[in-house]
C-alpha cells in the first residue's frame, strides 16, 4: 500500500532558547520541527536564496550532488516518533547508462535545506500530519506579535 503525502512549504523559522522552530505545513495543518540554531540559519538562509561567502555543508553536498550529475527530487516527512521526526530524501540521477532514483535516511532538518536550495518539493505523509499538534494558531500569534 502507498503511503498518501501532502506538500507542505515551510511558514517560518523563529529563535527558541534551544535553537530554532521550523514551521511547515499546508492550507489545513501546520507543525514545528525543533532544530539547533545553525541548522535554522541555514534553512533560513535556503528559504529566502542567500548564499554564504564561503560555502557550508549544504553546499558541499549540492555541489557534490551536482558533479554525479544527480539531484534532489523531493523530500519525504514520513515519520515521527515522540516528538523526533525522520525523512526519505529523493535523489535522482540520469546518465547514458539510464536513469536511477535513490531513497536515502535523511534527517528532516538537512533535507529541508537541501530541497529548498534545489528549489524541490516537501511532503509530509498523512500518518506524521496525523500525529501532529496543529500549530496554526500559534504560528499566526507569533507572527502578529513580530508585526506590532
Amino acid at each position: 500500500m502507498e503511503n498518501q503525502v501532502s506538500k507542505v512549504t515551510i511558514k517560518g523559522v523563529m529563535p527558541t532558547s534551544n535553537g530554532c522552530a521550523v514551521f511547515l505545513g499546508n492550507d489545513d495543518k501546520t507543525f514545528v520541527i525543533y532544530v539547533d540554531s545553525g541548522i535554522g540559519s541555514s534553512i533560513q538562509r535556503a528559504a529566502n536564496g542567500e548564499q554564504c561567502e564561503r560555502p557550508l555543508t549544504h553546499d558541499l553536498m549540492m555541489t557534490l550532488l551536482d558533479g554525479l550529475s544527480a539531484e534532489v527530487d523531493r523530500v519525504i516527512i514520513n515519520d515521527v516518533e515522540d516528538s523526533t521526526f525522520f525523512a526519505r530524501l529523493i535523489v535522482s540521477m540520469e546518465n547514458e547508462l539510464g536513469k536511477k532514483i535513490v531513497e536515502l535516511d535523511a534527517r528532516p532538518s538537512d533535507s529541508i535545506v537541501l530541497a529548498l536550495m534545489a528549489g524541490k518539493p516537501i511532503y509530509a505523509s498523512e500518518q506524521v500530519l496525523e500525529k501532529v499538534d496543529d500549530m496554526s494558531e500559534i504560528l499566526a500569534r507569533i507572527l502578529q506579535q513580530n508585526q506590532e
